[in-house]
């Protein structure tokens, strides 16, 4: 079957490499719009269960990877001028330039043919299978939107994504009051000289600062004013004209039809606050891999591929939604002693939290790690609370449709 990937990103280069492992005669051709070696963004992170999985399928590039990340072991959190350092997990960053340049330089060893500078509008003819790997603007889902059930919606914070010179020790979160509200920043290194740095705020705050009158240099003048405690002296870099957007999340009714089958964040994407995105995208690009070998037909196959991502990634689509949820509504957290607030600032995936008085939710959980029974009691709740506010999530989309 010729196998045709709309998209060098990490999905639809990982996605090749897995295909020409498992079969070196099958016939594998990447698209990518852009010239070789141009891509937006600044690091990437990850974990070491991604890493974990990375060695299992392809040992090689894992290797490669790992080689030119760099870890972290610790959260630091800055309130104004008081800093909380905790453990956490082993974390990684690699430079997104870098990690594209690995895994293409791995495809082509395997034999996948690269088209730079190949911007594909329409479904190749002649291929068995068209994986759209090219992001959540995908031409072809996009020209197929009513077949794939696309739906898009809007965060209410603004946030922009930037890399600097300074190069953090650990995963680093800065807290910083204006006179128009909150501010912050999260930031982790990616290689030796460099760390990103994504900026957010509410849209009064964005407004009220002049960041949406600024140009790109006065924003950058502003932010580093701000987050100077944490610069240390360094610069904010900048790839673009300044944009903030409102984080989109992007879902599909189904991920596949006919012959086209939809990858990372083409398919799905997730708030950028829990560091997912790639390694998401990566575990689409394994699970299709896999549905493809053990799958007699191209239909079953695809099928099984979307029933198993869709039910892999509900864990991490409610964490993005109650972490999202937790940074709009900073409000109720940011006035809390600092641990305390950096406590909280870790529990932010909790269904439960948004409906527990924060000091109360700080005490039950400090509780619950030393009391079984409490332990188990927060544990039940929080799906009894996400089931609930689902069904009535529900309920208010239907709803709204029957007054359209």
């Amino acid at each position: 079957m010729k196998v045709v990937c709309v998209g060098g990103g990490p999905a639809g280069l990982y996605l090749a490499i897995l295909l020409k492992r498992q079969n070196p005669s099958r016939d594998v051709t990447v698209h990518e719009r852009g010239p070789e070696g141009s891509t937006y963004g600044w690091g990437v992170t990850y974990w070491q269960g991604l890493l974990d999985q990375l060695r299992a399928h392809d040992p090689e590039s894992a290797r490669a990877i790992e080689e030119n990340s760099v870890h972290w072991n610790e959260g630091v959190a800055h309130v104004r001028e008081l800093t909380v350092r905790q453990p956490g997990d082993r974390g990684f960053g690699i430079g997104r330039h870098r990690l594209l340049d690995l895994l293409a330089a791995r495809a082509r060893e395997l034999g996948v043919r690269l088209e730079f500078d190949s911007e594909i509008t329409e479904p190749p003819t002649g291929a068995g299978l068209v994986v759209a790997a090219d992001g959540i603007g995908s031409t072809l889902r996009t020209r197929q939107a009513g077949a794939f059930g696309t739906q898009v919606t809007h965060g209410r914070n603004r946030y922009v994504w930037l890399g600097t010179t300074r190069v953090f020790d650990a995963f680093t979160f800065a807290f910083t009051e204006t006179a128009h509200g909150w501010i912050w920043a999260y930031g982790y290194p990616y290689d030796d000289t460099h760390s990103t740095c994504v900026v957010e705020c509410s849209p009064d705050t964005y407004t009220g600062l002049g960041l949406d009158r600024a140009d790109e240099g006065e924003q950058l003048a502003l932010l580093e004013k701000h987050f100077a405690h944490v610069l240390d002296g360094h610069p904010l870099l900048a790839q673009g004209a300044g944009h903030w957007p409102a984080f989109r999340t992007l879902t599909n009714r189904t991920w596949h039809h006919g012959d086209l089958v939809l990858l990372g964040d083409a398919a799905h994407t997730t708030h950028y606050s829990i560091g997912a995105g790639t390694t998401l995208a990566l575990e689409d690009a394994m699970c299709l891999a896999a549905a493809l070998r053990d799958h007699a037909t191209l239909s079953s196959a695809l099928t099984a591929y979307e029933t198993r991502r869709r039910t892999g990634l509900l864990s991490a689509q409610s964490a993005a939604r109650y972490s999202a949820r937790w940074y709009e509504n900073l409000p109720r957290y940011i006035g809390l002693p600092p641990h305390r607030m950096f406590a909280l600032l870790g529990q932010r995936h909790s269904p439960l939290l948004p409906y527990v008085p924060p000091q109360l939710y700080y005490g039950l959980d400090r509780a619950a790690g030393s009391l079984e029974p409490l332990r188990r009691l927060k544990r039940g709740l929080g799906p009894v609370v996400a089931r609930a506010v689902h069904a009535r999530a529900l309920r208010d989309r239907a709803a709204h449709h029957r007054d359209q």
